[in-house]
C-alpha cells in the first residue's frame, strides 16, 4: 500500500497519533500564506486541532503522483468559517515518511 493510501486512511479516521507516524522527525512545512517554515514540533499541534475540528472537512482528495521521493496531492477543503480552498501540496519523502511539504491554495466560491 502506498504512503498516500495509508496516510489518507489515518486522516479520514481523524486519528492524530496515526497521522503523525507518516511524518519524518526532521519535517518542515512551508506555509503558502506567509512562505514561512514550520518544524514538526510547531506543525503537529495545528494538525491535531485540525483533525479535532469536525467543521474542517476534506471534500475531495486525489493523489496526483507518488514515487519513492515525492507525493503530490490535490484536495478541496471546507473550513469552519464556510470558506473553501483547492489545495495543491507537494510532499518530499525520506525513509518512507514525509520530510517536507509545501502547499498552494486557491479560494473557491
Amino acid at each position: 500500500m502506498k504512503l498516500y493510501d495509508r496516510w489518507m486512511e489515518a486522516f479520514e479516521s481523524r486519528d492524530f497519533d496515526e497521522v503523525i507516524k507518516y511524518y519524518h522527525p526532521d519535517y518542515t512545512f512551508v506555509r503558502h500564506q506567509t512562505n514561512t517554515e514550520m518544524k514538526l514540533s510547531e506543525w503537529s499541534p495545528i494538525m491535531k486541532s485540525m483533525l479535532e475540528n469536525d467543521q474542517l472537512k476534506m471534500i475531495s482528495a486525489k493523489c496526483c503522483y507518488e514515487n519513492d521521493d515525492v507525493l503530490v496531492v490535490h484536495n478541496i477543503m471546507s473550513f469552519p468559517d464556510g470558506s473553501k480552498e483547492a489545495v495543491l501540496a507537494c510532499h518530499i519523502k525520506k525513509d518512507g515518511k514525509i520530510i517536507s511539504s509545501e502547499t498552494g491554495a486557491t479560494p473557491l466560491k
